[in-house]
């Protein structure tokens, strides 16, 4: 793993420094970095700026640096007195420094960022293996936030792993359920450490699995890491007995006040105002960040775990993750979502059936749950589908509750609900979203939200069309920070299909060049040329550029000439010119179709076929293929084959010729057919939508191959 990026000066300061006798506490006053000193301040603020820039210079990004190995005495001893504050933080960064070392190889050489060899990360796990038998005090500890990471540690680090099994079981009957659950997973881990007691802890964990008497999320924990520990022996019962336990999860169940799940409170405030340059979707990705790994029942971990040793054995994953969506724990429910989302977005199947029950999460009572829920239904477009009426109807009873200004809506969880509702909804192209779509556009608050969906209602273009070509009227194309919300109100135009867009889109490419925006400019040419010959009035504009310095421009407006006025002659040989450029695929493609008029494009094409990259293979062969035909078939199935072989990105472009090429792709078949008996989702990026386009070309060709 590499190192993180540490400022140079940081380095050199840190790792120069003796810093003094390293067996006393903290040494000489002088010799130890301020941010240690301050980390066992007994100003809240000066040890929050302590940790920080502890892992600033000597935990960057994970990084473990002689100069982090040198922390590890200081750190052992401020972690071991009881004068310390905020001892369990210290005993955490212990724990961090140590999970990376056992990531990292310990016969590996790293690299500083100066250029100096580095095996500090070996030093390091011993310096932490060397003091390991204090984790044992600890976990004893009164402060439940030093005996968390403690527990962890020692099933980590201690070398005696007997002894680590012995006081890890002496911890069970005491604690909450949370600290019970650490347990029983860190009991599982030293059992993978060492082979030496791994029959004795499986055994400790299977025993446990079937004690009556125990809560059933202790129960459930063993049964999952037992499975863990053996997952080559997962039998057909395992999967109802972890369902049968869920069942007996009840929400007063969960423990004393340290074991309450993670709920946000609902903010009422109406949204911060995005900072000055910065673009409001930036400002809401970072919003969001806040919420990723935040967990709302003690059982998500080994939920996850348990998914994770399942792997591929879909059905029954879709089994248990149907009983975790039906729980009469809102906790487990709510972190459910996330785990039927990353289940139906990996692999292939019939998930109807999830969908509807993440539908069923849909609960105007509860805008929290509804927001992830829907944001999760929009995530799986076009699989969720059956949760159409499911949608239509949260969005029409936001409104009835709230008024048709909910989209805006002050209390900031009712208006991400209902905001997500409509987006998927509108993604799904169903028209009842547009009331709130149009709403958004002509009041102004995170109209953004909205142009990002617009695109899908093409049925309702004459409403959308005028109100989007407005608003990209009255983009600053100086100020590069709205070039996000240019390329997103261009890009729902094209999508919308109306060739009254034409304007406003011609506007922003003269406009774009001007500023020189060449990535919007070229982004609207594109919006263009997807109208054809209706907005061939913009050949003013679009044929100077065809002469461009930049070359996505250039590109851009060549096609664009094609598409408005169909002169093979005149576009093809600068389509040539631009196959020797990055934008080689966007040549190619427009080469294509052209067909038969481009045959002075084949030795061209021809010869791209031998390039290295495979990308620029398959460009090449698909436009071969749609300009020679038959006579190409041999030379493009095989280049076809080739390339999607060592390189599944591919996959859809590959599919979509060979669907063109009907019985010329016989040759595919094997292929082809082998492709429709993967599990996994395949396609560009592996997405939902593009794995299931994929599935579509797959089953066309088997017919009309």
């Amino acid at each position: 793993m590499p190192f993180g990026i540490v400022p140079r000066m940081m380095i050199h300061e840190i790792d120069g420094v003796d810093w003094g006798s390293m067996g006393h506490a903290y040494g000489p006053a002088s010799d130890v970095p301020g941010w240690l000193k301050g980390m066992a301040s007994a100003d809240p603020g000066v040890r929050e700026e302590a940790f920080s820039d502890f892992c600033n210079a000597a935990h960057h990004q994970g990084g473990v640096y002689p100069c982090t190995a040198a922390s590890l005495p200081f750190l052992f001893e401020m972690a071991d007195s009881p004068a310390t504050p905020d001892r369990g933080s210290v005993i955490g960064l212990l724990l961090s420094i140590g999970r990376e070392c056992l990531d990292m190889d310990p016969e590996a050489v790293y690299f500083m960022p100066d250029g100096t060899e580095s095996r500090a990360h070996v030093d390091a796990l011993a310096a932490i293996g060397g003091r390991a038998e204090v984790f044992v005090r600890w976990v004893a500890d009164p402060d439940q936030e030093v005996r968390r990471p403690a527990i962890e540690g020692l099933g980590l680090f201690l070398h005696d792993t007997a002894w680590a099994v012995d006081v890890l079981r002496g911890l069970l009957p005491g604690g909450g359920v949370v600290e019970r659950l650490l347990v029983v997973r860190t009991v599982a881990t030293v059992a993978l450490r060492d082979a030496a007691v791994h029959g004795a802890a499986a055994g400790w964990l299977e025993a446990l699995a079937g004690d009556t008497a125990q809560a059933p999320e202790v129960r459930l924990a063993a049964l999952v890491h037992r499975a863990r520990c053996t997952p080559g022996e997962l039998g057909e019962a395992v999967v109802p007995a972890a369902v049968g336990l869920i069942r007996e999860i009840a929400p007063e169940e969960t423990g004393g006040d340290d074991d309450k799940p993670c709920r946000a409170e609902a903010d009422v405030a109406a949204g911060t105002a995005p900072s000055s340059g910065v673009p409001p979707q930036i400002v809401a990705a970072f919003e969001d960040l806040d919420g990723h790994g935040r967990v709302h029942a003690p059982t998500t971990s080994l939920l996850e775990a348990f998914h994770t040793v399942l792997g591929d054995r879909v059905l029954e994953r879709t089994a248990l993750l149907a009983e975790q969506l039906s729980s009469a724990d809102p906790g487990v429910r709510y972190d459910a979502i996330r785990m039927a989302k990353e289940l139906v977005g990996r692999w292939r199947g019939d998930h109807s059936g999830l969908v509807v029950l993440i539908a069923g999460c849909l609960l105007p009572e509860d805008a929290y749950t509804s927001a992830a829920a829907a944001e999760t239904l929009g995530a799986l477009v076009p699989v969720s589908e059956p949760a159409r009426e499911a949608l239509a109807a949260y969005v029409e009873a936001a409104r009835a509750e709230h008024g048709p200004g909910v989209w805006a809506a002050r209390e900031r969880l009712v208006r991400r609900a209902h905001q997500e509702a409509v987006r998927t909804l509108a993604c799904l192209g169903d028209l009842r979203a547009l009331p709130c779509v149009l709403e958004a556009l002509d009041e102004g608050t995170d109209a953004w939200r909205a142009v990002q969906v617009a695109g899908h209602l093409g049925g309702a273009a004459g409403d959308l069309t005028p109100r989007l070509s407005k608003l990209l009227a009255e983009v600053d194309f100086s100020d590069q920070s709205q070039s996000m919300s240019a390329n997103a109100l261009v890009s729902a135009l094209r999508e919308l299909g109306d060739p009254a867009a034409a304007p406003a889109l011609t506007t922003a490419v003269v406009t774009a060049v001007r500023e020189e925006q060449w990535h919007t400019a070229a982004s609207a040419l594109k919006a263009l040329a997807s109208f054809g010959p209706g907005a061939a009035f913009a050949l003013d504009v679009v044929r100077p550029l065809a002469d461009a310095q930049d070359v996505t421009v250039r590109a851009a407006a060549t096609a664009a000439l094609w598409e408005l006025e169909g002169d093979a002659a005149g576009v093809v040989p600068r389509l040539v010119e631009l196959l020797d450029t990055h934008e080689n695929d966007e040549a190619a493609a427009v080469l294509g179709r052209i067909g038969q008029a481009a045959a002075p494009a084949l030795p061209h094409l021809r010869k791209m076929m031998a390039a290295g990259y495979e990308w620029t293979r398959v460009y090449a062969a698909t436009a071969l293929w749609d300009i020679g035909g038959e006579a190409e078939a041999p030379a493009v199935v095989e280049t076809l084959l080739t390339a999607w072989a060592e390189n599944d990105a591919t996959s859809n472009r590959v599919l979509a010729c060979l669907n063109r090429m009907g019985p010329a792709a016989r040759p595919a078949l094997p292929q082809v057919r082998k492709e429709l008996t993967l599990l996994r989702r395949s396609g560009r990026f592996r997405s939902i939508s593009n794995d299931e386009e994929l599935q579509a070309a797959c089953r066309a060709i088997t017919v009309g191959a």
